[in-house]
């Protein structure tokens, strides 16, 4: 138990910050559109400096907690973190806003530090299972965090973004308190620095001609977009035109949420040992658009819950598959710079995923985000069904 401690810790601590990001999830473009008088385009680009500012923090946490240690770098970014909300509470401009999420998005880049966490306290053989604790946290984080939030919506907006910051405060102090520094000198962990992270967009060029792992890295990164179309256009969709209330959209947020973790936990295991990727991507895929073409008409609850469960079928078969892939179809050698441009391009697409999500509520009609997915999604589908045995195949049956 003792020996399990840290991992169980640091799962403690991600879970409940993500708990506090969460909340704002469903709350920030209606309280943007609402209260702030904003339009679609500027909520994209709110939604989409946060993911920007994480793109950019990111490896600086990582190398300064290399530095420093993991556990001076989880504890200032959780201090951030709740600055962040405490801030979004008070806000009443646009520019205000803005800051808050810049100061929250820069505290949310301590993630690669938490797995860098994970890494010092586990083997090698223990790894894949601690770092599973983080998609874990996420997964709960985004399923509590919306309907907590739709729940403190109806005690005013003010009083969301210092709930947010509570489970931040609470975060900073069991990290405080009990969480022990992991970092050993004498056995530095690889964690991603600036200049590996400039090196691994670089690097693209090179992996493109490993065409498996470029066909795998491209399907992400439009599944990623098509998905971010989303993030600040479904909650004014929902308020604006089918008066759904900030709880409508926060347990709506939690329905997606179940699903996925119930796909990726639950449901993925047995259906691998019945069909093939190829199936389970292309019916993954159709999944996703089917669900994203009829979001716009979504006009009740229920049938709002209906929509996105489909919708989340999608993403939640998706995203392990496409995960698996990528390390099956890279070499040993090459997984990290891999796995690297993966992340920096998934990171890109929550950026673009937004902000032309906003543009398009705003100026071509508010189906449009939604259908712009759909119609990647068939994108997708169709290019996986004509060149996934071509490219992919071969490779996993050397594998």
């Amino acid at each position: 138990m003792k020996k399990n401690l840290p991992l169980s810790l640091i799962f403690l601590v991600v879970f409940i910050d993500l708990l506090g990001f969460g909340i704002l999830i469903p709350i920030i473009p209606t309280f943007a559109y609402k209260v702030l008088n904003v339009n679609e385009a500027a909520i994209g680009i709110v939604v989409a400096v946060y993911s920007l500012t994480q793109f950019l923090f990111n490896p600086v946490f990582g190398s300064l907690s290399d530095r420093f240690g993991r556990r001076r770098i989880i504890l200032f970014s959780l201090l951030l973190n709740a600055a962040g909300y405490i801030l979004f509470a008070f806000t009443h401009s646009f520019l205000m806003l803005i800051a808050a999420r810049v100061i929250s998005g820069i505290g949310g880049s301590s993630i690669g530090v938490a797995q860098a966490y994970i890494a010092d306290v586990t083997t090698p053989q223990e790894r894949a299972k601690g770092m599973g604790l983080i998609g874990v946290a996420f997964g709960l984080g985004f399923v509590f965090g919306p309907m907590l939030g739709g729940i403190f919506s109806g005690f005013g907006y003010m009083v969301t973004g210092f709930a947010s910051a509570f489970f931040s405060i609470m975060a900073f102090l069991l990290s405080l308190f009990f969480l022990p520094e992991s970092l050993k000198r004498e056995h530095p962990t690889d964690v991603p620095s600036p200049r590996k992270k400039i090196s691994d967009l670089i690097s693209l060029k090179s992996v493109s001609n490993n065409k498996p792992a470029f066909f795998v890295i491209t399907l992400t990164f439009f599944l990623t977009f098509s998905v971010a179309n989303i993030y600040g256009t479904f909650a004014i969709l929902g308020s604006g035109h089918f008066g759904f209330t900030d709880f409508d959209n926060g347990m709506l947020f939690g329905i997606m949420g179940i699903v996925s973790a119930f796909m990726q936990g639950f449901m993925m295991g047995k259906l691998t040992k019945k069909f093939t990727k190829l199936q389970l991507l292309l019916v993954g895929f159709f999944s996703l658009a089917i669900g994203l073409a009829l979001i716009p008409f979504g006009s009740t609850f229920l049938l709002m819950g209906l929509i996105l469960g489909l919708m989340s079928v999608g993403t939640g078969a998706l995203q392990p598959i496409l995960l698996s892939l990528i390390s099956q179809v890279s070499s040993e050698k090459e997984q990290g710079t891999v796995l690297g441009i993966n992340q920096s391009l998934s990171s890109l697409a929550r950026v673009l995923g937004p902000l032309w999500g906003g543009f398009a509520f705003q100026y071509l009609g508010y189906q449009v985000p939604f259908l712009t997915g759909a119609v990647v999604a068939v994108a997708l589908s169709i290019y996986c069904y004509k060149l996934y045995n071509i490219i992919i195949h071969p490779k996993l049956a050397n594998v």
